[in-house]
């Protein structure tokens, strides 16, 4: 069943007031007096209040739909666009959601239907997000028609705008997501700037969800804590191995993780995969909430101690929200969302290796998934994981040559790359990363060195901005060696690229376009040779 869409509601509820306004005139009118009525029947009177229901109701959902606009700080750019087009309402739900989400990471959002969009809006915001489903065979919803029609067709340059897609849709169906593709590329034919590659949503498939809901929390400059739209199933893993692999950087501290699953069969996965991982509090965190409200953390609830229960969901911070009886404590617990890590392993390696930065609070403690994974959790301890496919970074034919460009801790999905490559047999690799310092901060260098030694790595530029080379980051570099980019793709290469979303990837398109062209750069992205995992 098809609903109508909220601003036909708001139209609805003033067509059906006035309805009911003429409907009583006229019976007014046949009477003996203009103002003198005799009583209605009963079916008038039903019908009245019938007329009357259907317009408040109408009215209801109309006011809350109507537009919303927040207001951004003094000087600071425009509110972040939100935009959904939705044929049977569950994008317009995801865009509200999304709207929470990036108000909760202190991001101010302005909230439209597709249908309320022209080119002075496009045209005037700086980040836009659009959440769109596909209808029939590949086709718009229909209330989007206006935009197709009116804004589609026109000549509009968006260099300021910079923007991201979730494409909704059912692979069962002919035209996967065939709609949000088509907007993808008008946008970047028209000169915006995608943050990262469309995120495709296969049937409102949660581990997608998932992976939305983490980069509406990275538009905001931190992970967001509130709970997943759909928590995951996690499966039990354990910690097999922790070390900083970067002391006196100058950057934050960097960890190398090695997990195992707990029953020993691994799973397979791809380059380019990535992990879930169910973060947990610190003891001793737990440890002083039970001290607080007087709980017994050893207390069983449900085949598991009440403290297991607490390490894994947000800690009730008012007294009345804390329940007396631990099952009523733990039914009303809210889970701690996921956090998602690059691969940078390959399942004939046996394990898991994740690298990741430790995250800071302002106050100085660890995030929620780095402080779990760095600090707190114990040397064979449990670790709630699981696997997310992630098709769009998966690795191209081992024919072709292949492009890896990353910066930061990127360079784990890039390892992941040149592991399946080598298994492979494919030696046409260039490497290009960037971090702080060549003494400190060579991630995975002793196995990048001896790969490129044996001929693995045809080329690899490693560039450290704080060590006053020629080239201060990778897109700097990138710059120098147009010629050797030029060379590559028209040999057949794909460019893949890991790393910062903020920073390095736009800066790293801008590059890529100037190598290529703006129409180079888009042939690459439809022949899937151009790819991008952004974080």
């Amino acid at each position: 069943m098809t609903f109508p869409s909220r601003a036909a509601l708001g139209n609805a509820a003033v067509i059906a007031l006035l309805a009911l306004i003429a409907g009583l005139l006229l019976r007014l009118h046949q009477h003996d007096g203009w103002w003198q009525s005799a009583p209605l029947p009963a079916q008038w009177r039903w019908a009245a209040g019938s007329v009357v229901a259907y317009a408040a109701f109408c009215a209801t959902v109309w006011w809350r739909g109507r537009p919303r606009d927040d207001t951004a700080g003094s000087g600071g750019p425009p509110p972040l666009l939100l935009v959904w087009a939705s044929q049977t309402g569950f994008a317009q739900q995801l865009c509200e959601r999304s709207a929470d989400a990036l108000r909760a990471a202190g991001v101010a959002v302005r909230v439209r239907g597709l249908h309320q969009i022209d080119a002075a809006a496009l045209q005037q915001a700086t980040q836009a997000l659009f959440i769109v489903s596909t209808t029939g065979e590949g086709d718009a919803p229909d209330h989007a028609l206006p935009f197709l029609r009116r804004v589609m067709p026109q000549t509009l340059a968006l260099p300021g705008l910079h923007y991201g897609v979730l494409a909704l849709g059912d692979r069962s169906y002919g035209h996967f997501c065939a709609f949000g593709h088509q907007l993808d590329a008008w946008l970047r034919q028209h000169g915006a700037h995608p943050l990262f590659d469309a995120v495709e949503v296969d049937n409102a498939d949660p581990a997608a969800l998932r992976h939305w809901q983490q980069l509406l929390g990275q538009l905001g400059g931190t992970a967001t804590d509130l709970p997943d739209w759909t928590p995951a199933e996690y499966r039990h893993w354990c910690l097999q191995a922790r070390a900083l692999v970067n002391p006196g950087s100058p950057g934050t501290g960097t960890w190398q993780i090695a997990l195992v699953p707990a029953d020993g069969a691994l799973p397979a996965w791809q380059a380019g995969d990535v992990v879930e991982i169910g973060p947990r509090h610190a003891p001793a965190d737990v440890a002083a909430w039970l001290t607080t409200h007087a709980r017994d953390g050893a207390a069983m609830v449900g085949g598991e101690p009440l403290s297991a229960h607490l390490a894994r969901a947000h800690l009730p911070t008012l007294p009345e929200a804390v329940p007396a009886d631990d099952t009523a404590l733990v039914a009303s617990l809210t889970p701690l969302p996921h956090r998602e890590y690059s691969i940078a392993s390959m399942p004939v390696e046996g394990q898991v290796t994740l690298l990741l930065r430790r995250h800071l609070r302002p106050d100085g403690t660890p995030g929620l998934g780095s402080g779990w994974l760095c600090d707190h959790a114990a040397l064979g301890g449990r670790i709630d994981l699981r696997f997310r496919s992630n098709p769009n970074f998966h690795p191209p034919s081992p024919q072709a040559p292949l492009i890896l460009i990353g910066n930061g801790t990127g360079i784990a999905g890039l390892r992941a790359h040149l592991r399946a490559r080598i298994d492979a047999g494919a030696r046409r690799n260039w490497l290009l990363s960037g971090e702080r310092t060549a003494a400190h901060d060579d991630f995975f260098g002793d196995d990048l060195r001896t790969w490129q030694r044996e001929g693995w790595i045809e080329r690899r530029d490693a560039v450290f901005s704080r060590d006053g080379g020629e080239h201060r980051y990778v897109q700097d570099h990138l710059r120098a060696h147009l010629d050797v980019l030029q060379r590559w793709v028209a040999d057949g290469a794909t460019i893949l690229v890991c790393g910062s979303l903020q920073g390095m990837a736009p800066a790293v398109d801008a590059v890529i376009e100037q190598a290529l062209g703006r129409e180079g750069k888009e042939a690459l992205i439809v022949a899937g040779r151009y790819r991008r995992d952004v974080y």
